[in-house]
């Protein structure tokens, strides 16, 4: 992910402090209530896939996919805010986790790009 990438979501939670400052919330923005919120835009997103075939879910009509654009955005959203309260580099700990998945699940061969 680039500089400019990171300096988006940055500037994403940025944005974030402040919409929620504006609103007094947050005094409810705990890591308890962030996880429960997060869970349950998760599962709103997951909503729409329900009962689809594999096909289906990867040819959605305009109007599921700007429903879907919907959830993912709350999903990010919630996320984002949870590692605020943590203070949690998201890239950082993102890329971290990469690097344990590689150790873990070696690849069996190299990709060609």
């Amino acid at each position: 992910m680039s500089m400019e990438s990171n300096h988006d979501l940055l500037a994403l939670r940025d944005t974030l402090r402040e919409f929620a400052a504006a609103r007094n919330w947050r005094v409810y923005h705990t890591p308890k209530n962030l996880a429960m919120a997060l869970i349950v835009e998760a599962a709103e997103l997951v909503e729409h896939f329900q009962w689809t075939t594999p096909e289906e879910s990867s040819n959605l009509s305009a109007e599921k996919a700007a429903a879907v654009r919907d959830e993912v955005a709350d999903v990010l959203i919630y996320l984002v805010e949870m590692a605020d309260v943590l203070n949690i580099d998201l890239i950082a700990a993102a890329r971290d986790k990469i690097v344990k998945n590689a150790v873990k699940h070696p690849a069996t061969h190299i990709p060609v790009n």
